[in-house]
């Protein structure tokens, strides 16, 4: 365990295929990772691409990696607060907390995506 908290100050711009530029921005121990929308977040998290009519994998056994992100960031001693379109999604690292903390803009962003 550390005994200190990390410290990261950055700004940084990455630009999606397709134009869509997806922010990171950190202050002391707090990260924002800013996505422009629901679409765009799908895309990031889909993995790689599968042919047309190819069957979904089965999700294979083992940790949850949210779980594992929120446990990484707790041990570094930050926080990171994942926002889609401007607005706090899922924050991870709360110590506080044992899971990340999932936000009503994130079930009703997830929701929606579904009618797109």
């Amino acid at each position: 365990m550390f005994s200190r908290a990390l410290e990261v100050e950055a700004r940084l711009v990455l630009t999606w295929p397709g134009g869509h530029d997806i922010q990171l921005a950190a202050s002391g121990s707090y990260l924002i990772l800013n996505v422009p929308s629901q679409q765009v977040l799908d895309l990031i998290t889909a993995g790689p691409p599968q042919p047309p009519g190819a069957p979904k994998a089965p999700k294979k056994p083992g940790p949850d990696p949210l779980q594992q992100l929120h446990q990484l960031a707790r041990r570094l001693g930050l926080v990171l607060d994942l926002r889609v379109g401007g607005k706090t999604y899922v924050l991870f690292g709360l110590a506080d907390r044992n899971g990340p903390k999932i936000t009503l803009s994130a079930v009703l962003g997830k929701i929606g995506s579904f009618f797109k």
